[in-house]
């Protein structure tokens, strides 16, 4: 009974993955690579932080196919990303153009690291500041109590 129920769900993920195979035929292996390079490089619009290649919804396969006609009519990378863009925004594409809108988007990062280092270096001179500007009742209760501390040793 156990090697029929293995049987089953091997055989079941087998007809999955056979399911989710795309075939396509290309004239070259540049047009191929192409192909490959494009999907696994725009987004899917309808899916959250999936490319063409990973996604399975139906937005998807049409995208592809697009991809694949425009790859086969001889279109270079530049013109279907432009037809891509043009059609779903920059959205589509997972490397943004670098404008005035999208500077966060880039160098915001940066920004906050730099912001933190800042944070991080005031307060630790601020720190060491307040560790030097014992008053000096305070330094001498500080040094009678390691003179105490030194005495129990």
């Amino acid at each position: 009974m156990r090697a029929f129920f293995a049987a089953l769900l091997l055989t079941l993920a087998a007809c999955q993955a056979q399911a989710t195979v795309d075939t396509y035929t290309f004239d070259t292996p540049q047009q191929e690579a192409q192909f490959k390079e494009l999907i696994a490089e725009l987004r899917c619009p309808k899916c959250q932080n999936q490319n063409l290649a990973d996604s399975d919804a139906a937005l998807a396969k049409d995208l592809k196919d697009k991809v694949y006609q425009m790859t086969m009519a001889g279109q270079s990378r530049e013109q279907i990303i432009s037809y891509m863009k043009a059609r779903y925004g920059d959205f589509v594409h997972y490397r943004p153009p670098l404008r005035l809108d999208t500077l966060l988007l880039w160098f915001g990062p940066v920004l906050v690291l730099l912001v933190g280092l800042v944070v991080i270096v005031r307060r630790a001179k601020a720190s060491q500041q307040q560790a030097d500007s014992l008053a000096e009742d305070e330094q001498a209760r500080l040094a009678a109590l390691l003179e105490e501390e030194e005495k129990r040793r």
